[in-house]
């Protein structure tokens, strides 16, 4: 490698790091033709689904941007190094990286440089190159340029795995102040340009045997938290919103890391991002996805904001207590996982257990109920038969007196999301 190469890698590498979207999976582009690697399962930044440990080669096409969004790295007023890969560049990279096993696939962003259609067409370059000349069948995620025409978009999910644009702010209000020169109109459209062609697709699918794949793992979107005033009903709803709208495979939430000293609107650059903050906004987009929980269950007028101290399904269960106790043996699926203390499995193993008898309190331990918590909210068939009732603040009290360190230090939304 180069010394001009390492130079640029290391600049465009680590102006990629703000990006946290490119975590992946649902792929299953399989290796063909004596090609290069497949996605298997998936693939994550670090993590698959199956537990498996992997790598993405993550960079910038380029950090030369003609937009000014104060909250950006590599706004155009930021006085940092500039670089540029060339199109065989980035090929070779990916290709040398993934044959001395440092890589799995490829997550590719650029700052817009020129214009839209310009930054996209490179970037569209180089996948066509990796799958066409280089027969390279290993994961790829690549960020669509806000604007960009249909036409690009459209080629370049053939080629992809993943697709992702970033809504930047989770309001129109916080997008005009910080970043006034793009929209979330524009943003919605090339979303909209891939949910409808994934749709034609399917819809396709039923008549014709043979249909190409088309971002095939499905697209994503980040929102940057903590820059504006936004409240989390705020950004609540706008990932609930996306979700049923452009049917999103995730929506990614990234604590603002304060890099701009000049705009005094930002927050203050000593001070640390919002983790706390940005793992509950990840476990209430956990509780909509898996749980059955809507938006407006989580958050509303009168608690737009998630509280820090305790999970949003613990505090969504104290402020309901006419839905408790549960009965293990006898409620519905739905409502037993609503109760804290038990996540997807479990609920699934109690639904499962019961067949073939009653369930007892050390079942429910052994099941991997977390039975300090559920305990306040369920009856099973050994719970006391006399017990006082407690108050909603009662419970929360003893619960973060319990020792559970998740609820009282502040935490990185990677950690344990069960409930």
């Amino acid at each position: 490698m180069s010394d001009r190469i390492r130079e640029k890698l290391q600049i465009l590498a680590d102006a990629a790091k703000y990006d946290v979207s490119c975590s992946s999976s649902g792929s299953k582009r399989q290796n063909k033709d004596k090609g290069l690697g497949n996605t298997g399962n998936g693939i994550c930044h670090s993590y698959t689904e199956d537990g498996r440990c992997v790598s993405l080669l993550k960079i910038l096409f380029s950090n030369v941007c003609i937009f000014d969004c104060a909250y950006c790295v590599s706004r155009r007023s930021n006085d940092v190094k500039r670089a540029a890969f060339t199109v065989q560049e980035v090929v070779d990279l990916t290709m040398n990286f993934y044959r001395r096993n440092y890589i799995e696939g490829l997550f590719l962003s650029s700052g817009i440089f020129k214009s839209a259609d310009y930054t996209m067409e490179r970037m569209l370059q180089v996948v066509k190159k990796l799958r066409l000349e280089e027969n390279f069948n290993g994961y790829i995620h690549l960020k669509t340029i806000p604007g960009a025409s249909q036409e690009i978009i459209t080629e370049a999910g053939l080629y992809v795995d993943r697709m992702s644009i970033n809504l930047e702010m989770p309001t129109e209000a916080g997008l005009q102040q910080f970043a006034p020169e793009k929209n979330h109109a524009e943003v919605q459209k090339d979303l909209g340009i891939v949910r409808d062609r994934l749709i034609e697709l399917k819809d396709e699918r039923k008549i014709i045997r043979s249909v190409p794949k088309f971002v095939p793992a499905g697209q994503t979107t980040q929102m940057v938290v903590g820059a504006h005033q936004e409240s989390d009903r705020d950004v609540i709803l706008m990932a609930d919103h996306h979700y049923k709208e452009f049917k999103l495979k995730r929506v990614y939430y990234s604590g603002y890391i304060p890099i701009n000293e000049n705009e005094r609107a930002l927050p203050a650059v000593g001070s640390a991002p919002p983790l706390l903050r940005e793992n509950r906004l990840y476990q209430s987009d956990w509780l909509m996805r898996f749980y059955g929980f809507a938006a407006n269950e989580l958050v509303d007028e009168e608690h737009p904001n998630l509280e820090l101290d305790i999970d949003p399904k613990l505090g969504w269960a104290l402020r309901h207590p006419e839905q408790f106790p549960v009965d293990i043996n006898r409620a519905e699926y739905q409502m037993i996982l609503r109760v804290p203390g038990i996540g997807v499995r479990s609920a699934k193993k109690i639904v499962q257990a019961r067949c073939f008898g009653k369930i007892h309190i050390d079942q429910l331990k052994r099941m991997g109920v977390s039975y300090n918590r559920a305990q306040h909210f369920i009856r099973c068939e050994d719970s006391p038969k006399f017990i006082r009732e407690q108050q909603p603040y009662q419970i929360r009290q003893q619960i973060l007196q319990s020792g559970q360190s998740k609820y009282t230090q502040q935490i990185s939304p990677q950690l344990s999301l069960g409930f």
